[in-house]
């Protein structure tokens, strides 16, 4: 395990999965019509403000020099700076990064933050790296972003395969070369550095919050409902944890190594303190493994994909046995795999939503960055779950009005407040 969640992505990938671009795009084209005269305006939502591709080398520590690519994109900032991780991995690719920038952009608007959408990446495998050359990747990666990231410009966080050292590391090289401390330059920083408390948990509660709040809507208490989680990292294991808590069940987990399934229950608590030790789940309860594909066949009230884009598809939305599915990875449903769930009466709480409690808090790390005055984290928990609510609850209601899925309502109300503040911006020149 390295950074917030699994780094290997490999076993979760299909090759009928869509390029995530296309289905943000796709997802564009859907809330169009939900639009009126701001529908104008929707072709600047499938064109992305600025994409940079740069190239990062370094010196390995056996004397030879390796080159890796780095991006970021920064899809809208209308509304504010952009916000968005920064991930290391094998696989980043430019078009993941500007679907990943775009859904921020959804995201932070959704949550009426105050912040357009960005995201970033370097194509690389972090375990096969020394901490020293993880260090010096990250400094030169940081370099060549030069001016356009800052603390009113566009403020990374972790992702997969990068953690809070990476953003210490990203923002002294950032304050080094503007020759002051920049607290405020990335989020997800350590506590000592200015980050704040209760960030390291936030995205996983914030799905805990999300599902709950979709469970009463429901009928379906989250108290001794059966859950499924797919990834067991930052995401899926504080959000496992927080169910098992309340009450409920975890009867399935997967991640990278192994599908578990027990209709007892998992230990949640004894799982992650395996995970801790060994970095995967392969091997904790050997009776327990099944295939990876089985693992969507358990009959549940709560799904939580919560590891890596293009998960579910057409062909397992129609098999999954589950009431309701809480998103909290980054675009885990297709579009046709949405038509399949809502055909089929499964309400689907999407990832602009249900995973937004990490961004939401990394929004209170950079106020209380300018402000230099810190809040309790009981403080944290309680204005991220008044926010939560408050986005659920209008989201919601815009469903109901209209009568579409909520990813619909979410886009509705996000593309409003992002087409709004371009129209009144106007264009420059």
């Amino acid at each position: 395990m390295i950074g917030n969640r699994s780094i290997d992505r490999l076993s979760y990938l299909d090759p009928a999965s869509p390029e995530p671009w296309a289905s943000f795009l796709e997802q564009i084209d859907r809330v169009t019509p939900h639009l009126g005269s701001l529908s104008r305006w929707t072709e600047t939502l499938k064109r992305p403000k600025r994409t940079m591709i740069v190239d990062v080398p370094v010196v390995r520590d056996d004397g030879t020099i390796a080159h890796y690519e780095g991006y970021r994109v920064q899809h809208t900032l209308s509304r504010g700076p952009g916000k968005g991780g920064v991930r290391f991995h094998p696989a980043v690719t430019l078009n993941e990064v500007m679907a990943l920038a775009g859904w921020m952009t959804i995201k932070n608007a959704a949550l009426n933050l105050p912040y357009g959408g960005a995201k970033g990446g370097v194509r690389l495998d972090p375990r096969q790296h020394s901490q020293g050359e993880l260090q010096r990747i990250t400094r030169r990666y940081t370099s060549e972003l030069g001016g356009f990231i800052g603390p009113a410009r566009d403020i990374p966080a972790p992702d997969i395969g990068t953690n809070e050292q990476t953003m210490a590391w990203m923002m002294d090289t950032y304050s080094m070369n503007v020759g002051g401390t920049a607290t405020g330059v990335v989020t997800g920083k350590p506590v000592s550095l200015g980050g704040s408390l209760g960030r390291h948990e936030a995205t996983g509660r914030g799905v805990f919050i999300a599902a709950r709040e979709a469970g009463r809507r429901r009928g379906i208490p989250v108290e001794g409902a059966r859950i499924a989680i797919q990834g067991f990292g930052n995401v899926g294991g504080i959000a496992a944890r927080l169910f098992a808590q309340a009450g409920a069940k975890v009867v399935a987990l997967q991640d990278h190594s192994a599908a578990l399934v027990d209709e007892a229950g998992i230990d949640v608590p004894k799982a992650g303190e395996y995970v801790a030790s060994h970095g995967h789940l392969a091997g904790f309860r050997p009776g327990a493994e099944v295939s990876p594909e089985n693992f969507w066949l358990v009959p549940t009230e709560f799904l939580v994909p919560a590891a890596l884009e293009g998960q579910l598809l057409p062909a397992r939305a129609q098999r999954v046995e589950t009431r309701i599915v809480v998103e909290g990875a980054n675009g885990p449903t297709t579009p046709a795999a949405d038509d399949v769930l809502n055909d089929r009466g499964i309400l689907v709480v999407p990832d602009v939503l249900a995973n937004a409690g990490g961004v939401t808090v990394s929004y209170f790390e950079w106020v209380q960055d300018f402000s230099s005055f810190f809040w309790t984290e009981e403080e944290i928990n309680a204005r991220l779950e008044r926010i939560m609510v408050g986005a659920f609850d209008s989201i919601w209601a815009v469903a109901q009005e209209r009568g579409v899925p909520l990813r619909t309502a979410a886009f509705i109300i996000a593309c409003q407040r992002v087409l709004s503040a371009r129209e009144q911006r106007g264009l420059y020149p």
